[in-house]
């Protein structure tokens, strides 16, 4: 697993990580944080098979943020119990050398709620994709540009199959 100084350098030379906030505050000891860009509400069934020629995304509606007063510069999602999809602000670049995994910050399982992530295969790039899970009964509040995940970095010997998905360079 990368430390911060690692993931630092990869980030000013090679450009690992694109779109970040503040920098200095989204890197962790051995990680970066991954902030809210947008959230989506899911509004149809999707259908998944072996050889994805069946595969159907589900439908899904952004929810707006709202702004608690109309001079602040960012808003608030009031999400209640329930499943959403959350797009990060962040472009990842993953080099044919590197993998990554994310996971929840704790900050979001004390307030009852959580994140389920996939694999940030080599090769990929794009806009990052994960679920939110509200366990909470009232709900939580996220703002705009909130930290809600941690991606963690780490090497791998080079990988022959580099991802090429339908999902590479989404969102971009």
């Amino acid at each position: 697993m990368l430390n911060h100084v690692e993931i630092e350098g990869l980030i000013r030379e090679k450009e690992l990580v694109t779109g970040y906030i503040d920098l200095e505050k989204q890197l962790t000891p051995n990680g970066l944080d991954m902030t809210a860009g947008r959230i989506f509400a899911f509004c149809g069934q999707g259908a998944v098979d072996f050889s994805n020629k069946e595969r159907k995304m589900p439908e899904c509606k952004e929810l707006a943020p709202v702004k608690a007063d109309p001079k602040d510069r960012y808003g608030w999602w009031d999400l209640p119990k329930g499943a959403y999809k959350v797009m990060t602000n962040e472009t990842v670049n993953m080099p044919s050398d590197m993998t990554a995994l994310a996971f929840t910050r704790t900050t979001l399982l004390r307030m009852g709620a959580f994140t389920q992530n996939g694999v940030w295969d080599a090769g990929f790039s794009g806009k990052s994709e994960f679920i939110l899970v509200v366990e909470n009964p009232a709900g939580i509040r996220i703002k705009q540009n909130a930290r809600v995940v941690q991606l963690v970095f780490e090497k791998i010997t080079g990988a022959e199959k580099l991802y090429n998905g339908i999902f590479q360079n989404k969102g971009l």
